[in-house]
C-alpha cells in the first residue's frame, strides 16, 4: 500500500505558492502586475513591478528572470513570459516612458493604496519601509553620509535607499558614465542607453551625487573616503577578463571580451580582423560574439577597402550545447545572425606567424567539463585538434575584481586567501565597521537582480551600523474568499507568446538596433491571461465535505485524490491535525483528500462542483510590515 507525504500549510506554504514571487531575489510580486496587465490595469502592474525594485525597466530588458525558471505555468507547458511583461508597462509608466525624474514622486503617492491593490507586499517594498521611518522615534540620519564605490546595480540600489532614508549618498565610478556593466558591458541592442540614463536620473533627482572619471586608488584613496564618510560600501563589478595560460596567449590581436565591450559601449572600438574566435560558453560570450558582428559589419560600411573580406565570427566552448550556461534565446539568436558555434573544445595554443602575428588558434578536444561530483575538472584528448584560422581573438572564460585600491594592513581589513573582501554575503558587513559590501564581490557572479538585492540589503545593514536600530518585520495573513471566481476562456490552452523581433538582417546594421520588440497591448493581455494566478488556492472545510469525490471526478489535472488517513506521511503537526479531527477514531476509519500543489491549474472546477460548498477559491495576501527597533 503506498503512502502520501503531506504538508500542513502555514504562512511560509502560502507564501511558497507564489513561485515566481518567492524565487525573486527581491521578491517582486510578478503574478501580482501579470494579472493586472490581464485585468487591462496597467499602471497598477507598474506600481507592483517597482515596489521593490528600483531598477525595474533595466530588468524588464536584462533581467536573468529566475521568476520565469519558477513560475508553475512552464511545469505545464511554458512559463510566463514575465520580463518581457514588465517591459511592456515599464514602458509606459517607467522613467524612460515619462518626463523628467519626478515619476518615482507620483509612484510614492499612488503606492499609499490598500492591500486590494498590493495583495503581497514583501519586506523589500519601498512604501512600508519608508513609512516605518517616519516614526518620532527614528534617528535623524540627515547629518550621516555614505560613499559607494562603484555604480553598477548594486551601488545604484543601494544609494537609491539609502536616499530615501534620508543619508547623505556619494557615487564614485572610474568609468566616463554611470551604471557600471550595465552601462559599458551589456551590448545597446539588449539595453538602450537612454533607458539607463533615465533609471538613473531618478535616483540622482533623490539628492545622491556621483563623481564619474573618478578611480578609488588612483584619484581618491580609500582612507580619504572613509574619513569623509560615515560609510563606505565597495559595490565594484568584476571588470577583467580571465587570461588563459596557454603558449601564444600573449599575441597580438589577443583581446579580452569585457574589455572589448567597454571600448565599444564607450565609442572607442578597437580595429578586427574579418576573422573573430571567441571562447566561452555563456552569455558575455554571446554578448562578445554578437557585438563583433555589428562592429565588423559597421567597419565593412564606413571602408570600403574592408568590404572584399570574409567575415567569420567563432564561439568556442569547452562544454557541449546541452551544458553550455548561455540562455537558449543567446544561442539561437547568435545562430539567426551568423556566429559560427563549436562546442566541446579547450583552447591548447595561439598560433603566430615569423611576424608574431596571429594566424590562428589550435584547439583539442574536451571529453568533459566536469568530474562525478560536478566539480569544474576539464578532461582533453590530445589526439583530437581542431584548427581555426583567426585574426583575433577574444577571451570570455570568466571576469575577475580590481581591488588594488585595498591594502590589507593599512585599511585593516580582512581578505580571503582568493584576495576578496572578508564579508557576510548576505549583509555585506566586514571586520571593519564602516566598510561594507555588495554585489557579486560579496557572493560570486549572480544574475542583475541579485546585485539590487543585495544592494538593497546592505543599505539596511549600514542604517544598523549608523543609528544603531534595525528594520524588522511583522506578518500580516489573510485569505479572502473569492466570489463568482472565473478564469479568462481556454486561459489553460494558450501557449507562449512567441515575442517579436527585429530581423537578422536589420540588427547587424547598427548597435543600437533592438533585437527584442516591445509587445503589443492585446498579445501582453492574452499572455499576462495565461497566468495560473497562484495566489489563489483552493480551501477545504472538512464540517461540510461529504466525501462525495465529486471535486476529484472534475479535476483536469488529476491533482485531488480522496485516501486513508492511514496512509498519510508527515512531521508532528500532520500528526497533530489529523489526531485532533479523528477524535480517538482509529486512522483507517477516517478518509482525507490530498492536494498535489504542483499542477494544480487553479480553474475552480473542484469549487464548482462541490454540492456542499465546502470548496471555496480564496485569494491569500500577505504584508511583512516593517518595524523598526533599536538593534
Amino acid at each position: 500500500m503506498s503512502e502520501f507525504g503531506v504538508t500542513i500549510p502555514d504562512f511560509e506554504y502560502w507564501k511558497q505558492q507564489i513561485k515566481c514571487q518567492y524565487a525573486c531575489p527581491v521578491h517582486t510580486d510578478a503574478r501580482g502586475y501579470v494579472r493586472a496587465i490581464a485585468s487591462g490595469n496597467d499602471e497598477a502592474a507598474y506600481l507592483i513591478a517597482r515596489g521593490p525594485n528600483p531598477l525595474a525597466s533595466i530588468c524588464g530588458r536584462v533581467c536573468g528572470a529566475p521568476c520565469e525558471a519558477a513560475c508553475r505555468r512552464g511545469e505545464l507547458d511554458a512559463p510566463i513570459a514575465i520580463r518581457a511583461l514588465k517591459r511592456f508597462v515599464c514602458s509606459q509608466f517607467g522613467p524612460e516612458g515619462q518626463t523628467g525624474p519626478t515619476r518615482l514622486i507620483e509612484f510614492l503617492k499612488k503606492s499609499s493604496t490598500g492591500p486590494t491593490d498590493r495583495p503581497c507586499s514583501d519586506r523589500h517594498e519601498l512604501l512600508p519601509m519608508l513609512q516605518s521611518l517616519t516614526d518620532q522615534s527614528v534617528p535623524n540620519v540627515a547629518n550621516k553620509s555614505v560613499g559607494i564605490i562603484g555604480s553598477g546595480p548594486a551601488g545604484l540600489a543601494a544609494a537609491h535607499d539609502l536616499a530615501l532614508m534620508g543619508f547623505a549618498v556619494t557615487i564614485y565610478e572610474m568609468e566616463p558614465v554611470l551604471a557600471g556593466m550595465l552601462a559599458t558591458g551589456v551590448p545597446e541592442y539588449r539595453l538602450p542607453r537612454d533607458l539607463i540614463q533615465a533609471e538613473v536620473q531618478v535616483i540622482l533627482s533623490l539628492g545622491v551625487r556621483a563623481r564619474t572619471s573618478c578611480q578609488v586608488g588612483k584619484d581618491i584613496s580609500l582612507p580619504e573616503l572613509r574619513q569623509q564618510h560615515d560609510a563606505v560600501i565597495v559595490a565594484v563589478g568584476a571588470k577583467r577578463s580571465r587570461q588563459l595560460a596557454i603558449p601564444g596567449a600573449d599575441a597580438a590581436g589577443v583581446l579580452g571580451g569585457v574589455e572589448f565591450l567597454r571600448d565599444v559601449s564607450l565609442g572607442n572600438p578597437p580595429q578586427l580582423g574579418h576573422r573573430v574566435v571567441v571562447i566561452g560558453g555563456g552569455n558575455v560570450a554571446y554578448d562578445v560574439g554578437r557585438t563583433v558582428l555589428r562592429q565588423i559589419s559597421l567597419d565593412t560600411a564606413r571602408v570600403a577597402l574592408r568590404s572584399s573580406g570574409v567575415t567569420e565570427v567563432h564561439l568556442c566552448s569547452l562544454e557541449s550545447l546541452e551544458e553550455m550556461p548561455a540562455e537558449d534565446i543567446e544561442i539561437i539568436e547568435g545562430a539567426e545572425e551568423g556566429i559560427i558555434r563549436h562546442n566541446s573544445l579547450g583552447p591548447r595554443a595561439i598560433l603566430t606567424d615569423a611576424a608574431g602575428k596571429m594566424r590562428a588558434i589550435e584547439f583539442q578536444k574536451c571529453l568533459r567539463v566536469f568530474d562525478e561530483n560536478r566539480r569544474f575538472s576539464p578532461l582533453f584528448d590530445a589526439n583530437q585538434v581542431t584548427t581555426i584560422e583567426c585574426d583575433n581573438v577574444l577571451l570570455a572564460i570568466g571576469q575577475s575584481y580590481d581591488l588594488g585600491f585595498i591594502d590589507s594592513a593599512r585599511d585593516g581589513v580582512t581578505m580571503t586567501k582568493n584576495g576578496l573582501i572578508a564579508c557576510d554575503p548576505v549583509t555585506g558587513v566586514t571586520n571593519a565597521p564602516d566598510l561594507f559590501v555588495a554585489g557579486d564581490l560579496a557572493y560570486g557572479p549572480k544574475l542583475l537582480i541579485h546585485a539590487v538585492a543585495s544592494g538593497k540589503q546592505v543599505a539596511l545593514s549600514v542604517y544598523r551600523q549608523l543609528t544603531g536600530r534595525q528594520i524588522t518585520h511583522e506578518q500580516v495573513e489573510l485569505h479572502f474568499p473569492i466570489a463568482d471566481y472565473a478564469r479568462e476562456k481556454s486561459y489553460e490552452k494558450r501557449g507562449r507568446l512567441h515575442l517579436p523581433s527585429t530581423p537578422p538582417s536589420e540588427r547587424l546594421r547598427g548597435m543600437s538596433r533592438q533585437v527584442e520588440l516591445p509587445m503589443p497591448a492585446q498579445a501582453a493581455r492574452c499572455e499576462a491571461g495565461r497566468c495560473f494566478d497562484c495566489g489563489v488556492n483552493t480551501i477545504f472545510d472538512g464540517e461540510r465535505c461529504i466525501l462525495c469525490g465529486g471535486c476529484a471526478d472534475v479535476c483536469p489535472e488529476l491533482c485531488l485524490r480522496l485516501v486513508s488517513a492511514d496512509r498519510l506521511v508527515g512531521d508532528e503537526m500532520t500528526s497533530a491535525v489529523v489526531n485532533a479531527q479523528l477524535n480517538g477514531h482509529p486512522l483507517g476509519d477516517a478518509t482525507v483528500i490530498l492536494k498535489d500543489e504542483t499542477i494544480c491549474i487553479r480553474c475552480g472546477l473542484c469549487a464548482e462542483r462541490c454540492p456542499t460548498g465546502a470548496i471555496t477559491m480564496e485569494r491569500f495576501q500577505f504584508m511583512e510590515k516593517p518595524l523598526c527597533q533599536v538593534a
